[in-house]
């Protein structure tokens, strides 16, 4: 993306980071909530450190992909760790 000389902000190159990773291992959507619903059960909203559950804490399977952690906790998922899964 900063090779194309675009515009990036940082929320683009996160969930394009996720959409990446995810997609080789299983089926990945755009919901009404969130930011990607995948393996249609799991929701995942995207984003910094400071990123909290607000839009989606009523959904049950749902979870927080986060950059700039190192550790996670309970639904909280650090970002990079995606970077295993391919």
């Amino acid at each position: 993306m900063y090779a194309l000389g675009a515009n990036t902000k940082i929320g683009t190159v996160r969930e394009t980071f996720f959409l990446n990773q995810l997609s080789h291992v299983l089926p990945v959507c755009y919901p009404t909530k969130g930011d990607f619903l995948v393996d249609n059960r799991y929701l995942f909203e995207v984003g910094g450190a400071g990123k909290t559950f607000e839009q989606i804490k009523d959904v049950p399977d749902s979870f927080l992909a986060v950059d700039n952690t190192d550790t996670g906790y309970k639904n909280r998922i650090p970002l990079w760790l995606f970077g295993f899964l391919y």
